[in-house]
């Protein structure tokens, strides 16, 4: 597990060279955004002991098993005092309803879901705050994904709605070098969509699900939605 400080309030966390999760930090202890795939628990708890805080809760950016996968294993280790937060609507999908409402369309869902014992103690919806996250729609790659802008220094962490490896993209463009998350995208379309919303914010670092963390991102930012169509 690789850890890489990006700010005083936020920290990388990255496994096999291509996954990350990440520590926000609080006043309280650590906000865990994601959980890698199944089998990291372990990893990512004793990542937040080395930097001399407990993980107090565990939120998650979609439903997807690179990013569920150890919910229920750090459940298990830290106890049912750690509140987990999972988007509302991709929860839905999660626990099995696999249904789409008429305004989300016809596209078929795609990426890979698992089963998750652990029941979230809250669910969220946008505009929600956990701590100083800001909980942000971003539609697309799942139909309830969501990403998190940092209140206090406009970091952004992304989930997949961007990518960065071999370069800064959309999560419905395909790029060969990285394929899994354009693969894994629900709706290229939406995904563009929420992609411009993100750029609107401003945001001084992007913090993807895949990727390293560019700082600065708007230029970034512009030459994916470029890629994209947009």
């Amino acid at each position: 597990m690789r850890t890489t400080v990006l700010t005083p309030h936020l920290t990388q966390l990255t496994r096999l060279a291509m996954m990350n999760a990440y520590l926000v930090r609080e006043d309280d202890g650590f906000t865990l955004v994601d959980t890698m795939i199944r089998g990291s628990g372990a990893k990512l708890a004793a990542a937040a002991e080395a930097l001399g805080a407990p993980i107090r809760r565990i939120v998650l950016t979609h439903g997807h098993a690179d990013h569920v996968g150890s919910v229920d294993q750090l459940r298990a280790l830290l106890g049912d005092a750690v509140e987990v937060l999972a988007p509302a609507r991709d929860w839905r999908i999660v626990t099995g309803d696999r249904a789409l409402a008429p305004e989300e369309g016809t596209n078929k869902l795609r990426g890979s879901w698992m089963k998750v014992a652990t029941t979230p103690d809250t669910l969220l919806s946008p505009g929600d705050r956990v701590g100083s996250l800001e909980v942000v729609a971003s539609p697309g790659h799942t139909p309830g994904h969501v990403a998190l802008l940092d209140t206090r220094d406009r970091a952004l962490i992304s989930g997949d709605a961007f990518s960065t490896i071999a370069g800064t993209t959309v999560s419905g463009v395909m790029n060969w070098r990285f394929p899994l998350v354009a693969i894994a995208t629900w709706d290229a379309g939406r995904a563009a969509g929420s992609a411009r919303a993100l750029r609107a914010l401003e945001p001084t670092l992007l913090a993807p699900g895949h990727g390293r963390a560019v700082r600065q991102p708007s230029a970034a930012i512009d030459r994916a939605l470029a890629k994209a169509g947009n």
